[in-house]
């Protein structure tokens, strides 16, 4: 006997539906997907129970011809395809004619519709798969569906819904998708009579953000708009400072198709780096086009998954106009009236701080320049202070001899002094941001007479432009100059290459409070530098940053954070995430070239691990030379570090090497990339300044200055941010000063 027999149509439809009509949502997606291929320009849904009672989906689309209506609930039957080359050039969003059979078979389905404005049309009535009735009934061009009593015949379905809110949920979701990819569409949903969602269809995609996510959303969105050979990207992005705590405000679409696909959100989220806090996510709106034959939109029962021909070059092409969109903008977040009034912190997360037990330290204790900075302690200054030391950022270069040097008001300072200029690799130059540090390095030939008061005094250094004192001398003379300080000062400070001491190169203007109000002159602008063509794979964009705020610096608070002012209001900067911005960019072009700037160890640094982390380790060990690290095994579970790069946070080596070492572990795939950011961000945090440590008005002016010389001055490596503003309006708001 036969074991092997055909299931009947009405079996069969009840298995398909299954893959097809999941839930409420499924039903309404896939008729919305149907109005929408009809041609509509107004789509009503209108559900009751959460769908689970009633669904009902009505446009002004092209309708269904009197003699299709039958056959459009057939399995199978659809008008968008004819041939198999079909599959190759999908430009409707369905195409498989198996959905309306699947919502038939489990449902109560009536749906009138007409094809013409003559009124003429046709009514059609299903029950769980099989037709009732149908009768000519006049209706306006366009198509009622009605979907009864889901799932009433298959009740083990039924048993695994979720509730009614969760249910609505997820309609609401495909409403809000479907209207951002289709914002010249007015979508209307009501759950039993409450309008939760009305657009207006005029093609504005900030009004749909604005109905969806509120007014405050729309306000923070940025459009985007990009275009290559093959792909046109548009939209809406958010500022850094809008985000969210999941990827439930990703939108990406391809071609009016909403989709979820991991490499797109992955570019979409390097376009951010660095500029959102962890576990923080962005809301975007990303609307792809490009032709059909790039997309595979054959491979998920639900159309949600799609496959790309040229994934790499989509995701690069998306990845470099989003951050280029985020490069033009002034990355400052500001503080409103409202905001203070409820402690609005949703923006951000922000790292709490551990202030250490004890008073803050006098400011007649940290009033010399030098003294008691935990900025000039890093250039090896003597270390008689508490055991907060192991807070302080640690120095970069070795310890040097200290000499009391008088200030320019005569009073003895204790500052580091080069007995000689120390001897710097040719892959080295602490002088220049762009080629490792970010010092100045300032170009003699861009000088001018007219925008550097000083170009008398320093053309009497230019004898010897050979060496890199005189040029050191040089660059920092202008600095020196207008905070006070001797020419052989900030000689020395040139020479260390994380210390916010050094000169400032020209990325955005800076401000010299001090020089302003003791000449009445302008403050002293660096020239600008050329971009090297190496910069070209970090960078990925020749957009410029906005220039950063000029900001005078009135003092600092809670040993935390920096308090700055301009004509457009109150600045507060944290200054462990400046240095950390400062200290990053400076590591991550160290980085760039760490082979030439390694050192050998008289006494190597040993590391141990678990059998299966040392087994592991083996075969990985030429990555941690791509870092100028060099780990060999030295038998057993024990691994010794021979050399690293001399320019290492002193006193943190083997803390770093061994998160390098984690990271390595973890990391299922590695690329010379991803190894450079991770270890570039492991040495600003261990090098940085810490919150409670007093800073002299000099040490923060300098900070200032060089974040403002960063690339990307606005959030540190973790993406939180480092400046936030109040405006002089919302502060004359506080102060009822202005109603």
């Amino acid at each position: 006997m036969a074991k092997i027999h055909v299931l009947d149509e009405h079996i069969a439809n009840q298995i398909a539906a299954g893959e097809v009509v999941e839930r409420p949502a499924s039903v309404v997606k896939e008729l919305l997907e149907n109005s929408v291929d009809a041609g509509a320009s107004k789509i009503d849904v209108t559900v009751e129970e959460g769908g689970l009672l009633r669904i009902r989906v009505k446009d002004n689309g092209s309708g269904i011809e009197p003699e299709d209506m039958e056959k459009a609930f057939y399995r199978h039957a659809t008008s968008k395809i004819a041939h198999g080359r079909d599959l190759f050039q999908i430009t409707s969003l369905g195409f498989r004619g198996e959905a309306l059979a699947s919502i038939a078979a489990v449902s109560k389905v009536e749906v009138l519709s007409a094809s013409g404005n003559d009124g003429r049309g046709r009514r059609i009535v299903i029950e769980g798969g099989k037709l009732l009735s149908h009768e000519d009934e006049t209706s306006p061009q366009g198509t009622d569906f009605e979907v009864k009593e889901l799932f009433f015949n298959t009740p083990a379905r039924l048993k695994y819904m979720k509730t009614i809110q969760t249910e609505l949920g997820h309609i609401s979701d495909v409403l809000y998708r479907m209207a951002m990819s289709h914002p010249n569409i007015s979508f209307t949903l009501r759950h039993n009579e409450n309008t939760l969602l009305q657009t207006l269809g005029n093609g504005d995609l900030l009004q749909v953000v604005a109905a969806i996510y509120g007014t405050s959303a729309a306000k923070a969105m940025l459009p985007i708009q990009g275009e290559s050979l093959d792909y046109r990207v548009s939209g809406l992005i958010s500022l850094p400072e809008w985000t969210r705590a999941n990827r439930g405000g990703m939108s990406t679409i391809v071609n009016g198709r909403f989709i979820r696909n991991y490499g797109l959100n992955q570019a979409i989220l390097k376009a951010y780096h660095t500029l959102l806090p962890i576990n923080r996510f962005p809301l975007v709106v990303v609307q792809l086009e490009m032709h059909p034959s790039l997309v595979d939109v054959n491979v998920h029962p639900a159309k949600l998954e799609v496959r790309f021909s040229k994934e790499a070059e989509l995701y690069e092409f998306v990845e470099t106009t989003l951050r280029g969109i985020l490069r033009k903008e002034v990355l400052i977040p500001q503080v409103t009236k409202q905001q203070i009034r409820r402690g609005d912190n949703s923006s951000f997360i922000q790292e709490q701080f551990l202030f250490p037990r004890g008073p803050l330290k006098d400011e007649s204790e940290s009033a010399g320049y030098g003294q008691q900075g935990p900025l000039g302690k890093t250039a090896g200054l003597d270390k008689t202070t508490s055991e907060d030391d192991d807070l302080d950022a640690p120095a970069d270069v070795a310890p040097s001899d200290v000499q009391s040097v008088p200030d320019g008001n005569g009073e003895g300072q204790s500052l580091p002094l080069p007995e000689a200029p120390p001897e710097i690799p040719p892959s080295y130059d602490p002088l220049g941001m762009l080629s490792g540090d970010l010092g100045s390095n300032v170009l003699k030939q861009n000088y001018s007479p007219d925008e550097n008061p000083h170009s008398d005094e320093a053309s009497t250094l230019s004898g010897s432009t050979g060496a890199n004192a005189d040029r050191a001398a040089q660059d920092a003379l202008p600095l020196a100059e207008d905070k006070g300080l001797s020419t052989s000062q900030a000689q020395a400070s040139a020479y260390r290459p994380n210390s916010v001491n050094s000169p400032v190169r020209e990325g955005r203007s800076s401000y010299n409070p001090s020089a302003v109000a003791a000449k009445g002159e302008r403050s002293w602008k660096a020239p600008s530098l050329p971009d090297p063509a190496r910069l070209a794979s970090a960078i990925k964009s020749d957009v410029s940053m906005p220039a950063f705020p000029e900001l005078s610096l009135i003092g600092q608070h809670h040993g935390t954070y920096l308090i700055a002012q301009n004509q457009d209001g109150l600045y507060l900067i944290d200054q462990h995430a400046a240095h950390e911005r400062v200290n990053y960019e400076y590591y991550y072009e160290q980085f760039g070239n760490p082979a030439q700037a390694s050192q050998e160890l008289l006494l190597p640094i040993t590391l141990e691990f678990t059998p299966s982390e040392t087994e592991k380790l083996k075969t990985r060990l030429a990555w941690f030379e791509q870092a100028g690290v060099y780990l060999e095994h030295f038998g057993g579970q024990t691994f010794r570090v021979r050399s690293h790069p001399f320019w290492f946070p002193k006193g943190d080596e083997k803390d770093i090497i061994e998160e390098m070492s984690e990271w390595v572990l973890s990391e299922r795939s590695i690329d010379v990339a991803k190894m450079r950011e991770a270890a570039s961000i492991m040495c600003s945090c261990k090098a940085s300044i810490k919150a409670n440590q007093k800073l002299t008005d000099q040490e923060a002016e300098v900070l200032i200055q060089r974040l403002g010389s960063c690339r990307q001055p606005y959030t540190c490596p973790h993406g939180r941010p480092i400046v936030v503003s109040f405006s002089t309006y919302d502060l004359e708001k506080l102060f009822k000063r202005v109603m």
